[in-house]
């Protein structure tokens, strides 16, 4: 009789005893959870034993499971090592799901709104446990990513994977590359700091390429959600990010691994007869199971892939976030992600339509259409000259291309912008502005002049040297420099009187003696440069810094100064034969509780 109205566990323990029972019901959980194998069909497999049962339980949840249904049962022993493959499908795979694990993580914390997107993040960095760390590994991942699954393109490409009968699935990964660059360019504006709003605003701007005008006025407008990006763009790349693009992908990755399946994986070349696919066909005595081998060394590449990660991201990598979003200032040397450099850099050589829209999409619908083209049976090296030779030439313009979306490429930034910028410049990239860092308590209110580090004509009297500048101030320059605070840098100053820097503010004296040697290094650009830093405390707790560069105009062409026969600079002359004076500057605020640190070994 049953001990319970229904059949249960204390009835088989009543008939087998409870030892017998135990072992029979942690076997049936065992095979229900892998789909067909028991303890012991496990342990002989992790002891490399042969099956004992018949037929092969190692096979079956390649039959009956999910997950394994999408994987081979066994693979030719030719492909099983690091060549050729690489592991790079596997490692694309495994990042997909790396990044959908950390991105969920991240989500619990982050609102796609420009109000509090920017908060969250320094939520994210500073109160969330680990916060920081599945930040920089989420991060790291997409760059890595990204590279990974172009590395197995160029691995496909070059052992001919891509021939008769698998160009659907070099189709099927064209489309899963272009989903991996654009997935991270979506994440990119997330953070809502000046990094991820102009590399974004200046990859949007290429969809406004688009022919005729209407069609890329509006896409653009469609893809930012406004004339600029706000709010409406943060939500569209947000749902574009967590959703949209993310189906994509999880789809054509199924696809992809069906064909693979279906198709099996490709030999190196050299083991295939010319024109013969045997991928379908191996020979028992070359098989080799993905239970156990396969998925051990599966486990163990995401082992090791996971502790670089981590490693990495420990000692070595930090997710850049610098200040908040603001439309109204761009920072200077701004560009692209660096996987869409080489459209940047192919936007400078001239049409925006030609080389923003019309180039890239030749170059998708090249990659898609290389195994219809390429129809040669040979996948081995000795035969594939000319493509090699393709491919060669093309990555050569990658590399170039790329190189000339450098921010530093066929873009000339004046001297004294450069020099104001590297002074006061926000905390971007684990770099900021030389008088940024500064203490609060050595940002001493009064007039300074770089004129104090130029003493060797008054004998190194500092006092002379400044009191020799104030002089040269005096007058028609003052009046100007008075002018040009008042109404271009908004600060009000009754006169100008530069006094010698305090001795105990050292890191002030550091900032400007930097300040002075770098304008002493563009002579025939910025010819007799000074330049004055100006600290006022316009509130309790804040400080104010003006930093104002003042040289003598040059003759300028195509960004280059004009020289003489002499190799001097051609300067620009009023109507009454005297040089005409330029001035530039710029502003930063300091409160009393900011702590802006230097970057390690600054």
């Amino acid at each position: 009789m049953s001990v319970l109205p229904f059949p249960s566990f204390l009835d088989d323990v009543k008939e087998k005893g409870l030892k017998r029972a135990a072992l029979e019901g942690v076997n049936e959980v065992v095979e229900r959870i892998t789909v067909g194998m028991n303890v012991q069909d496990i342990r002989e497999a992790l002891r490399g034993e042969p099956a004992s049962r018949k037929p092969n339980p190692r096979l079956q949840p390649h039959a009956d499971g999910f997950w394994l249904h999408m994987r081979p049962s066994y693979f030719h022993r030719s492909v099983t090592g690091i060549y050729p493959t690489f592991r790079l499908g596997w490692l694309s795979t495994y990042f997909v799901f790396f990044e959908t694990i950390t991105g969920i993580f991240l989500m619990i914390w982050y609102t796609p709104s420009p109000e509090v997107a920017y908060a969250n993040m320094l939520n994210i960095m500073s109160n969330v446990p680990f916060g920081q760390f599945i930040r920089d590994l989420h991060r790291l991942g997409a760059e890595a990513m990204v590279l990974i699954v172009f590395l197995h393109m160029l691995r496909t490409f070059f052992t001919g994977s891509y021939k008769k009968p698998r160009q659907f699935t070099w189709f099927s990964g064209v489309i899963l590359l272009i989903c991996t660059m654009f997935l991270s360019f979506s994440g990119y504006l997330l953070p809502w700091d000046q990094l991820a709003l102009w590399a974004v605003t200046i990859g949007a701007s290429m969809v406004e390429a688009s022919p005729p005008p209407v069609v890329g006025t509006n896409l653009n407008l469609l893809l930012r959600g406004g004339p600029d990006i706000g709010a409406n763009g943060l939500l569209r790349f947000y749902l574009l990010h967590v959703l949209a693009v993310p189906a994509v992908l999880f789809i054509f990755t199924g696809v992809h691994y069906y064909k693979v399946i279906i198709h099996g994986h490709s030999l190196p070349p050299a083991e295939e007869n010319i024109g013969e696919d045997t991928a379908k066909r191996v020979p028992l005595d070359k098989r080799v199971y993905f239970i156990p081998d396969i998925l051990t060394s599966e486990i163990m590449w995401i082992a090791v892939t996971t502790l670089v990660l981590v490693v990495l991201v420990t000692w070595f990598f930090h997710a850049p976030l610098e200040a908040h979003a603001d439309n109204q200032v761009t920072p200077l040397g701004t560009t692209a992600p660096w996987y869409f450099l080489w459209i940047q850099g192919a936007l400078k050589l001239g049409d925006k339509v030609l080389w923003g829209i019309i180039f890239p999409t030749l170059v998708i619908i090249f990659l898609i259409v290389i195994p219809y083209i390429d129809v040669t049976k040979s996948r081995r090296f000795a035969h594939r000259r000319f493509a090699f030779s393709v491919a060669f030439i093309l990555l050569s313009l990658l590399v170039f291309l790329s190189y000339m979306g450098l921010s530093e490429f066929g873009v000339k930034t004046s001297a004294d912008s450069e020099i104001l910028h590297e002074m006061l410049m926000e905390p971007a990239h684990n770099h900021m502005g030389t008088l940024r860092p500064i203490p609060y308590d050595q940002l001493v209110v009064g007039q300074f002049t770089t004129a104090q580090f130029e003493t060797e004509e008054f004998g190194g009297d500092i006092g002379t040297a400044i009191a020799h500048q104030n002089e040269a101030v005096a007058g028609d320059l003052e009046e100007i420099l008075l002018a040009y605070l008042n109404s271009t840098l908004h600060l009000s100053v009754s006169s100008i009187n530069f006094v010698p820097l305090p001795a105990d503010a050292p890191e002030l004296m550091d900032g400007v003696a930097t300040l002075a040697h770098d304008i002493t290094q563009h002579p025939t650009e910025m010819p007799n440069a000074w330049a004055t830093v100006i600290i006022t405390q316009p509130q309790s707790g804040l400080k104010r810094v003006d930093v104002v560069i003042v040289w003598d105009e040059v003759q300028i062409e195509d960004g280059v100064p004009v020289l003489d026969e002499s190799g001097n600079p051609v300067f620009v002359l009023d109507e009454n034969g005297n040089r005409i004076q330029r001035i530039n500057g710029d502003t930063m605020f300091i409160h009393e509780d900011s702590q802006y640190f230097p970057a390690p070994g600054a």
